[in-house]
């Protein structure tokens, strides 16, 4: 299998155990064993965590194309398809993963009219009622 494209230069071990994730269909284990790890082949996936999740991306990827035909398989077809519903959440969930599922699209107007009144500072007064004349008595 030929090398998986990545950001940073790996050893010749770390590639095979990317390459060997592909062939035994990502299972980790068996891919660091063939690779010539030995123990905790978790050390190794954490280690390499950017170019597994590349790699899964790259999976589904190459599956979308086949999903979408799936999709169109599905309502087509005039004869019953066994597990139609199934097929067709998987192809779906396929196709969201790599972004050609629905889109949700919110459309948000909001006009505003007029601006921004600033009110003084306000100040604390005492008013006294005397004969219907006030005084202020803050100071």
């Amino acid at each position: 299998m030929q090398n998986l494209p990545s950001e940073r230069k790996l050893t010749d071990k770390q590639q095979s155990f990317l390459n060997n994730l592909i062939e035994t269909k990502g299972d980790l284990k068996l891919s660091a064993e063939l690779a010539g790890y030995s123990g905790n082949h978790y050390q190794v996936l954490k280690s390499l965590k950017e170019e597994v999740v590349d790699l899964a991306q790259n999976v589904l990827a190459r599956e979308a194309p086949k999903a979408a035909f799936k999709l169109v398989e599905v309502m087509t077809s005039e004869d019953s398809i066994p597990q139609a519903n199934v097929k067709l959440q998987a192809a779906q969930t396929i196709l969201d993963r790599v972004g050609l599922g629905k889109h949700d699209r919110v459309d948000v107007n909001h006009n505003v009219n007029g601006g921004i009144f600033i009110l003084p500072e306000k100040e604390t007064i005492n008013l006294r009622a005397e004969d219907g004349d006030y005084e202020d008595i803050s100071d």
